[in-house]
């Protein structure tokens, strides 16, 4: 473990790394600055049938608070940017981000940073470092727990030719050293690629699943897929598998459905403007070809994914979405609602109607919904903590079976 949670460009020196090429990973889009903290029903929302509550539950006020967690300029740091959330067994809230140096670029000195909540996302720790290599960029943070050990893995990339992990097993205070897991979760012709970003998930029979992306040609970003990799061993090694159809989509998120199937949903490619989406029915050793969903538009952004609630603890199956939905545009952040394993998404309501892009969701113990996104010119990374009733405009209300 390294006291403090600092990975120190000494220590990065220690391994052999490549010589790096730095063709561009992601546009930069800009931003405007925007706080505000409400409780109330908003407008921006759509309703339909499919989603009454469940009966017999007593209904709770909307609620809808927002906060910044990281600005521009604050640490020393020119930008913020690809958030990714995390809840530990414990209850404990991680935010991970990109702290980048010098300018908005997606490359050049980009360090991993992490702030932390005890309090169900209310209030924060200060930042703290958990990944610095110098003038290389740590990025793409994709987090995810294994709810059997305890402990939470965060696979990254450096410069976008290395894939490392690190893991952590006393709730993000620190965090091991980096192991280099490239030769086993990319490909040697691939060029390019990229964790999530987002977070992995844990199917039920244990495997841990990290949704990615990569490039297969070196035409400097312009050729990419989407793709999973995933360790059944609890993160003692990881598997590549068979990446989706070329330059369909790229940056991914997966959910377990309650049959058993993987859904991944992913931000589109070739001006499509709609989400992409895909199953797999082995765990994601191989997937079905891409689809796209007219129901979803997008300015081609990455998004959120989670499942919310599912039966029979609840008495509903409920998976959340979060993207930017102008598409002409990186704006009007929306929280989307499926009640039948993303067939359908009938509730949509806007969180942030200005510019916004990527984003991330988590669900707390007290069963709040958690979003951080990309707010106002890339200026500000927002924490929203939200309630069902809020989403539904007061429609819906969580219910357990008993004795579930």
């Amino acid at each position: 473990m390294f006291d403090g949670c600092l990975l120190t460009s000494e220590f990065f020196r220690m391994s052999v790394f490549p010589p790096c090429v730095c063709p561009p990973r992601r546009p930069t889009f800009i931003m405007a600055i925007w706080l505000v903290t409400i409780a109330i029903t908003v407008p921006g929302i759509t309703l339909t049938a499919a989603m009454a509550g469940e009966t017999g539950q007593a209904s709770s006020s909307p609620i809808l608070n927002q906060q910044t967690l990281f600005r521009s300029g604050n640490d020393s740091y020119h930008t913020y940017r690809i958030p990714a959330l995390l809840v530990t067994q414990k209850g404990t809230i991680l935010a991970f981000i990109e702290a980048r140096k010098n300018s908005r670029s997606d490359h050049g000195d980009i360090d991993l940073m992490l702030r932390r909540s005890f309090d169900g996302g209310r209030s924060w720790s200060p930042s703290q470092i958990i990944a610095d290599d110098g003038e290389h960029t740590m990025g793409n943070p994709c987090p995810v727990l294994d709810r059997i050990t305890g402990t939470i893995w965060l696979p990254f990339c450096r410069d976008n030719q290395q894939m490392l992990v690190i893991k952590s097993e006393d709730d993000g205070q620190t965090w091991s050293g980096p192991l280099d897991i490239t030769s086993t979760t990319t490909r040697p012709e691939w060029f390019w690629f990229g964790a999530g970003p987002g977070h992995g998930i844990q199917m039920e029979n244990g495997r841990l699943v990290i949704p990615a992306w990569g490039d297969g040609v070196k035409k400097l970003g312009k050729v990419q897929f989407s793709y999973t990799f995933y360790s059944d061993n609890h993160g003692s090694t990881w598997q590549v598998n068979t990446p989706l159809d070329l330059d369909t989509s790229d940056e991914c998120e997966v959910v377990q459905l309650v049959d058993g199937r993987l859904y991944m949903n992913a931000r589109s490619r070739q001006q499509k403007h709609q989400r992409a989406y895909s199953f797999s029915t082995n765990g994601g050793r191989s997937w079905s070809p891409v689809q796209f969903d007219e129901r979803l538009p997008e300015p081609s952004c990455q998004g959120g994914l989670i499942r919310f609630t599912k039966q029979p603890q609840f008495q509903r199956n409920r998976i959340l979405l979060s993207t930017p939905a102008n598409p002409s545009g990186r704006e009007r952040l929306t929280i989307r609602l499926s009640y039948d394993e993303c067939q359908n998404w009938p509730v949509s309501k806007i969180l942030y109607a200005a510019s916004s892009a990527y984003s991330d969701l988590a669900i707390t113990t007290d069963h709040h919904i958690l979003t951080v996104y990309e707010a106002d010119n890339s200026s500000r990374i927002v924490l929203a903590r939200f309630n069902l009733e809020w989403l539904t405009n007061g429609q819906d209300h969580l219910r357990s079976n008993p004795g579930s």
